[in-house]
């Protein structure tokens, strides 16, 4: 591992870490305005994918967030990149509030599966449909492979275990573009011009936000909000940098011990 630097930037997850649905998460809106207050670059990331990033954007203004549209990097921006990249079109199992997104992409006579969390949409005459283009040869793209997330009611099933399905069923594996995907992380830091041993992940799950920020250099703090479990920090090795009760309390650690 490279050896850590100065800290230059602060990654940090949405759901579940700075809010929970419509809910925010207790004192995060103060803390974020600290960490603001320090020498270092904030950046958003999420796997999100039941939003457009502009309806991400209005919610977390509505919780009274302080935030700007080019902050936020999602898993739907990355999927849209690759698409554009391969030239492909794709049949979108995604959340209709997520389709804006996509606008633009061609997705008649589809050659191309891609899947985010759709809860409508995963019944079985829709999954026979992706199941039958990817026999085909289609190839099939996960926005990202969660296995749950929280919501207000409780745990929920994410879109991790659908997308399993679909590569069993059809033996393929699926490209996953969002956490813990190295290339999400690394993209995310483009354009703020640091290192990942310049930079801290603050997130509530342990192996998508803090075991894939690790797996490239970064630091990774755990948070026990959101989908946080008992003992989730001993399910990745190495285990996170530092794990505490909620996003206020990752602001004073770092603020105390990382500037």
């Amino acid at each position: 591992m490279a050896a850590r630097r100065a800290l230059e930037a602060v990654l940090v997850d949405l759901s579940g870490t700075l809010h929970i649905e419509d809910a925010a998460v207790p004192g995060a809106q103060e803390a974020l305005k600290r960490l603001r207050g320090a020498s270092v670059i904030v950046r958003f990331v999420t796997n999100k994918t039941k939003d457009s990033k502009q309806h991400l954007l209005e919610r977390l203004r509505k919780l009274e967030f302080v935030i700007s549209e080019n902050e936020i990097f999602t898993s739907l921006t990355a999927a849209r990149s690759l698409l554009e990249q391969k030239q492909v079109r794709p049949m979108l199992l995604v959340d209709d509030r997520a389709l804006p997104d996509f606008k633009g992409i061609q997705t008649s006579d589809p050659n191309a599966v891609v899947i985010g969390l759709a809860p409508e949409h995963f019944h079985y005459q829709i999954l026979n449909q992706a199941f039958r283009l990817l026999l085909d040869g289609a190839p099939l793209i996960a926005i990202h492979k969660a296995r749950y997330y929280k919501r207000k009611d409780g745990l929920a099933l994410g879109p991790g275990p659908f997308v399993t399905a679909l590569e069993y069923a059809t033996d393929t594996k699926a490209t996953v573009v969002g956490k813990p995907e190295k290339t999400f992380f690394l993209e995310a830091l483009r354009g703020t011009g640091c290192e990942p041993e310049e930079a801290v992940m603050i997130g509530d799950d342990c192996r998508d936000d803090v075991g894939g920020a690790q797996d490239v250099g970064m630091l990774g703090i755990l948070v026990k909000t959101g989908k946080y479990r008992a003992s989730d920090e001993e399910k990745i090795k190495p285990p996170p940098y530092f794990t505490c009760e909620s996003f206020p309390h990752a602001v004073d650690h770092i603020l105390q011990h990382l500037l």
